[in-house]
């Protein structure tokens, strides 16, 4: 890893000669939690037991791609997007060459944005004005600060279908983002996730209604980067709208998953 990490720094300077201290130490901070293998192997196994050999599978957000190498192992076919330049750049260098990066980010329509960015928390830049806003009142964001801006390209998930093909399964973690991303989906997908966050239950709320617009899901939620459904079963919409509204601000985040009622 030592090799990527001297490899990315490197090549940073194709984006911004002026990066600070604090993108720096944001950015190894993600490596380092997120590559951790005790925090990764829950979630290879989830992924294990989730997909099968050849499945093709978006990862939308991939940040260091750790889902995406994660979906790889798995035996899935992975198109990852990521548009933030830190990261894009990293990923470039270091994912394996048979997962597929797009430099871009999904949204409504196909376009240009703008990326408010967190230097020192990476991880929760957004392409949504109202999830900054809100975010900022939320707790475990008290001392996030989104003090820089990206333009970002944008793509749709039927645009990548178009080119791809349809996906067994779509994980989307893009920091309030998700119902744009969402709304460029015109068909239902087989098995969808997104982040939920606990202080912001409305955001994902919204998420679910738009699913069930696209079809029937049923959901399941995995708390952090644990490796196990919360329930035994999947639940209807309406039981996940109370479980969310349900949860105080200060519990863990995670995923949510949505998936298709097997065909009969």
């Amino acid at each position: 890893m030592s090799d990527a990490i001297l490899a990315y720094m490197l090549s940073l300077q194709d984006w911004n000669d002026n990066l600070t201290i604090g993108t720096w130490l944001g950015f190894l901070r993600s490596v380092v939690i997120y590559h951790n293998p005790v925090n990764s192997a829950p979630i290879r196994r989830l992924y294990r037991n989730l997909l099968k050999e050849e499945n093709l599978v978006f990862d939308i957000g991939a940040h260091v791609g750790t889902r995406a190498r994660a979906m790889r192992a798995a035996g899935a076919r992975v198109i990852a997007l990521e548009p933030q330049a830190p990261f894009s750049t990293y990923l470039r260098w270091t994912l394996p060459r048979d997962i597929r990066l797009i430099e871009a980010a999904a949204g409504r329509s196909e376009s240009i944005a703008q990326m408010a960015v967190s230097s020192r928390h990476p991880t929760v830049s957004s392409l949504k004005t109202g999830f900054v806003e809100a975010a900022s009142a939320t707790p475990g964001f008290e001392k996030v600060k989104w003090d820089m801006i990206q333009n970002v390209r944008v793509t749709t998930l039927d645009a990548l279908i178009a080119e791809e093909g349809v996906p067994r399964y779509i994980k989307i973690d893009v920091e309030g983002f998700e119902l744009d991303v969402l709304a460029g989906l015109s068909h239902p997908v087989e098995i969808i996730s997104v982040e939920y966050l606990p202080g912001l239950p409305d955001l994902t709320i919204a998420v679910i209604d738009r699913l069930m617009e696209l079809g029937q899901y049923r959901f399941n939620p995995v708390r952090g980067e644990e490796g196990d459904f919360l329930w035994d079963q999947w639940s209807d919409a309406e039981t996940v709208k109370r479980w969310l509204r349900s949860l105080a601000a200060h519990e863990k985040s995670g995923d949510l998953y949505a998936r298709l009622p097997d065909p009969t």
